[in-house]
Protein backbone atom coordinates (compact mmCIF):
# COMPACT_ATOMS: atom_id res chain seq x y z
CA UNK A 1 0.00 0.00 0.00
CA UNK A 2 1.24 3.66 -0.71
CA UNK A 3 1.13 6.56 1.05
CA UNK A 4 -1.33 8.75 -0.57
CA UNK A 5 -4.15 6.21 -0.68
CA UNK A 6 -3.33 5.38 3.14
CA UNK A 7 -3.97 9.26 3.53
CA UNK A 8 -6.89 9.78 1.59
CA UNK A 9 -8.99 6.61 2.93
CA UNK A 10 -8.10 7.73 6.81
CA UNK A 11 -9.02 11.10 6.30
CA UNK A 12 -12.49 9.78 5.15
CA UNK A 13 -12.65 7.35 8.23
CA UNK A 14 -13.11 4.80 5.46
CA UNK A 15 -9.71 2.65 6.13
CA UNK A 16 -11.76 -0.55 6.67
CA UNK A 17 -12.72 -0.81 2.84
CA UNK A 18 -9.23 -2.09 2.81
CA UNK A 19 -9.02 -4.83 5.36
CA UNK A 20 -12.38 -6.11 4.05
CA UNK A 21 -11.52 -6.33 0.40
CA UNK A 22 -7.82 -7.18 0.83
CA UNK A 23 -8.71 -10.29 3.41
CA UNK A 24 -5.05 -11.88 3.13
CA UNK A 25 -3.41 -8.79 4.87
CA UNK A 26 -2.47 -4.98 3.68
CA UNK A 27 1.26 -4.32 3.85
CA UNK A 28 3.57 -1.70 3.82
CA UNK A 29 7.40 -0.53 3.97
CA UNK A 30 8.27 1.16 7.48
CA UNK A 31 9.58 4.16 5.35
CA UNK A 32 6.16 4.78 4.54
CA UNK A 33 5.15 4.79 7.90
CA UNK A 34 8.26 6.71 9.66
CA UNK A 35 8.77 9.23 6.83
CA UNK A 36 6.23 9.65 4.54
CA UNK A 37 3.05 9.75 6.96
CA UNK A 38 5.00 12.00 9.13
CA UNK A 39 5.87 14.53 6.63
CA UNK A 40 2.53 13.99 4.60
CA UNK A 41 -0.06 12.76 7.00
CA UNK A 42 0.23 13.74 10.55
CA UNK A 43 -3.41 13.96 11.24
CA UNK A 44 -4.27 10.21 10.67
CA UNK A 45 -1.07 8.68 12.19
CA UNK A 46 -2.42 7.89 15.13
CA UNK A 47 -5.48 5.40 13.67
CA UNK A 48 -2.70 4.06 11.16
CA UNK A 49 -0.35 3.15 14.40
CA UNK A 50 -3.78 1.99 15.97
CA UNK A 51 -4.27 -0.46 13.29
CA UNK A 52 -0.78 -1.31 13.34
CA UNK A 53 -0.30 -2.35 16.80
CA UNK A 54 -4.01 -4.68 16.02
CA UNK A 55 -2.30 -6.12 13.35
CA UNK A 56 -4.50 -4.45 10.44
CA UNK A 57 -1.83 -3.40 8.82
CA UNK A 58 1.18 -5.76 8.44
CA UNK A 59 4.65 -3.53 8.57
CA UNK A 60 7.84 -4.57 7.37
CA UNK A 61 11.04 -3.29 8.09
CA UNK A 62 14.38 -3.78 6.45
CA UNK A 63 15.33 -6.06 9.69
CA UNK A 64 12.33 -8.22 9.05
CA UNK A 65 13.29 -8.39 5.18
CA UNK A 66 16.91 -9.97 6.73
CA UNK A 67 15.41 -12.11 8.39
CA UNK A 68 13.07 -13.45 5.55
CA UNK A 69 16.22 -13.95 3.55
CA UNK A 70 14.76 -11.19 0.94
CA UNK A 71 16.32 -8.25 1.58
CA UNK A 72 18.69 -7.91 -0.95
CA UNK A 73 15.95 -8.80 -3.45
CA UNK A 74 14.29 -5.99 -2.00
CA UNK A 75 17.15 -3.63 -2.43
CA UNK A 76 17.35 -4.74 -6.03
CA UNK A 77 13.72 -3.87 -6.61
CA UNK A 78 13.97 -0.42 -4.94
CA UNK A 79 17.21 0.39 -7.20
CA UNK A 80 15.49 -0.69 -10.97
CA UNK A 81 12.69 1.26 -9.56
CA UNK A 82 14.34 4.55 -8.39
CA UNK A 83 15.76 4.61 -12.15
CA UNK A 84 12.30 4.07 -13.45
CA UNK A 85 10.11 6.83 -11.62
CA UNK A 86 11.15 10.27 -10.52
CA UNK A 87 12.73 11.40 -7.12
CA UNK A 88 9.17 12.94 -5.94
CA UNK A 89 8.03 9.08 -6.19
CA UNK A 90 9.80 7.52 -3.12
CA UNK A 91 7.41 6.12 -1.33
CA UNK A 92 5.75 4.88 -4.58
CA UNK A 93 9.21 3.07 -4.85
CA UNK A 94 9.51 1.60 -1.94
CA UNK A 95 5.49 0.01 -2.47
CA UNK A 96 5.72 -1.34 -5.51
CA UNK A 97 9.57 -2.48 -4.47
CA UNK A 98 8.10 -4.16 -1.29
CA UNK A 99 5.14 -5.89 -3.23
CA UNK A 100 7.35 -7.70 -5.85
CA UNK A 101 9.66 -8.73 -3.10
CA UNK A 102 6.68 -10.32 -1.42
CA UNK A 103 5.12 -11.51 -4.80
CA UNK A 104 1.87 -9.41 -3.90
CA UNK A 105 -1.37 -9.80 -6.04
CA UNK A 106 -1.85 -5.73 -5.38
CA UNK A 107 -0.72 -2.20 -5.30
CA UNK A 108 -2.91 0.50 -3.95
CA UNK A 109 -2.23 4.06 -4.97
CA UNK A 110 -3.73 7.18 -6.08
CA UNK A 111 -0.70 7.97 -7.99
CA UNK A 112 -2.09 7.72 -11.57
CA UNK A 113 -0.35 10.06 -13.67
CA UNK A 114 1.46 8.94 -16.72
CA UNK A 115 4.61 7.15 -15.92
CA UNK A 116 3.79 6.30 -12.44
CA UNK A 117 3.16 3.27 -10.29
CA UNK A 118 -0.41 2.63 -11.16
CA UNK A 119 0.19 2.82 -15.44
CA UNK A 120 3.87 1.32 -14.98
CA UNK A 121 1.89 -1.92 -13.71
CA UNK A 122 -0.98 -2.21 -16.17
CA UNK A 123 0.91 -1.16 -18.97
CA UNK A 124 4.57 -3.08 -18.40
CA UNK A 125 4.94 -7.17 -17.20
CA UNK A 126 4.27 -7.25 -13.89
CA UNK A 127 2.16 -10.00 -11.64
CA UNK A 128 1.01 -6.81 -9.87
CA UNK A 129 -2.81 -5.31 -9.98
CA UNK A 130 -2.80 -2.30 -9.53
CA UNK A 131 -5.87 -0.38 -8.09
CA UNK A 132 -7.08 3.03 -6.51
CA UNK A 133 -9.55 3.98 -4.09
CA UNK A 134 -12.46 4.45 -6.47
CA UNK A 135 -11.35 1.07 -8.30
CA UNK A 136 -11.99 -0.74 -5.05
CA UNK A 137 -15.25 1.29 -4.40
CA UNK A 138 -16.19 0.26 -7.61
CA UNK A 139 -15.47 -3.71 -6.99
CA UNK A 140 -17.13 -3.26 -3.56
CA UNK A 141 -20.19 -1.89 -5.44
CA UNK A 142 -20.46 -4.47 -7.91
CA UNK A 143 -19.94 -7.69 -5.33
CA UNK A 144 -23.25 -5.96 -3.73
CA UNK A 145 -21.65 -4.68 -0.30
CA UNK A 146 -22.34 -1.00 -0.87
CA UNK A 147 -25.33 0.55 -3.18
CA UNK A 148 -24.79 2.64 -5.50
CA UNK A 149 -26.03 5.78 -3.06
CA UNK A 150 -23.24 4.64 -0.17
CA UNK A 151 -20.73 4.18 -3.14
CA UNK A 152 -21.13 7.60 -4.42
CA UNK A 153 -21.69 9.66 -1.22
CA UNK A 154 -17.96 7.59 0.08
CA UNK A 155 -16.56 8.50 -3.51
CA UNK A 156 -17.29 12.24 -3.03
CA UNK A 157 -16.42 12.23 0.58
CA UNK A 158 -13.11 10.80 0.18
CA UNK A 159 -12.75 13.09 -2.90
CA UNK A 160 -13.69 16.58 -0.97
CA UNK A 161 -11.37 16.02 2.46
CA UNK A 162 -8.24 14.84 0.03
CA UNK A 163 -8.83 17.39 -2.20
CA UNK A 164 -8.35 15.27 -5.32
CA UNK A 165 -11.09 16.91 -7.77
CA UNK A 166 -11.66 13.43 -9.03
CA UNK A 167 -14.42 12.65 -11.21
CA UNK A 168 -16.60 9.41 -10.30
CA UNK A 169 -18.11 9.55 -14.24
CA UNK A 170 -14.60 9.47 -15.41
CA UNK A 171 -13.45 7.23 -12.78
CA UNK A 172 -16.15 4.83 -13.89
CA UNK A 173 -15.53 5.04 -17.47
CA UNK A 174 -11.81 4.10 -17.04
CA UNK A 175 -12.75 1.27 -14.91
CA UNK A 176 -14.70 0.02 -17.96
CA UNK A 177 -12.50 0.26 -20.39
CA UNK A 178 -9.98 -1.52 -18.34
CA UNK A 179 -11.76 -4.23 -17.70
CA UNK A 180 -13.39 -4.92 -20.83
CA UNK A 181 -13.53 -2.11 -23.52
CA UNK A 182 -9.50 -1.69 -23.56
CA UNK A 183 -7.63 -4.12 -21.64
CA UNK A 184 -4.46 -3.93 -21.00
CA UNK A 185 -3.88 -7.29 -20.08
CA UNK A 186 -5.88 -10.07 -21.23
CA UNK A 187 -5.59 -11.60 -17.66
CA UNK A 188 -7.23 -8.90 -15.84
CA UNK A 189 -10.38 -9.22 -18.17
CA UNK A 190 -10.04 -13.05 -17.09
CA UNK A 191 -9.80 -11.98 -13.18
CA UNK A 192 -13.13 -9.64 -14.22
CA UNK A 193 -14.76 -11.98 -15.74
CA UNK A 194 -14.89 -14.67 -13.15
CA UNK A 195 -16.05 -12.45 -10.53
CA UNK A 196 -19.00 -11.32 -12.30
CA UNK A 197 -20.00 -14.76 -13.52
CA UNK A 198 -19.11 -16.49 -9.50
CA UNK A 199 -20.63 -13.78 -8.05
CA UNK A 200 -23.85 -13.31 -10.55
CA UNK A 201 -23.77 -9.87 -11.29
CA UNK A 202 -25.63 -8.22 -13.60
CA UNK A 203 -22.85 -5.82 -14.72
CA UNK A 204 -25.01 -3.88 -17.23
CA UNK A 205 -28.04 -2.86 -15.16
CA UNK A 206 -25.58 -2.33 -12.01
CA UNK A 207 -23.45 0.21 -13.70
CA UNK A 208 -27.02 1.86 -15.25
CA UNK A 209 -27.84 2.33 -11.71
CA UNK A 210 -24.86 3.78 -10.69
CA UNK A 211 -24.72 6.05 -13.54
CA UNK A 212 -28.11 7.57 -13.58
CA UNK A 213 -27.08 9.29 -10.10
CA UNK A 214 -24.25 10.81 -11.46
Amino acid sequence: MDTNVIIHLYRADLQDMLFDFFSDGVFIYEQIRNIELVNHGRDILEKVDADIACGKIDIYTDDRLKKQSVFKIFQINVKENRNLYGKGDLGEVYAISLAQTLGAYALVTDDTKQGGPYMSLLQLDYDIMPFTFSDILILRYLLGNANEFQTIEDFERINRLSGLNWSFKSQIIKFIKRFWKEPYKKEEKLWIDSIVRDNNIRIKSKFTALRRLL
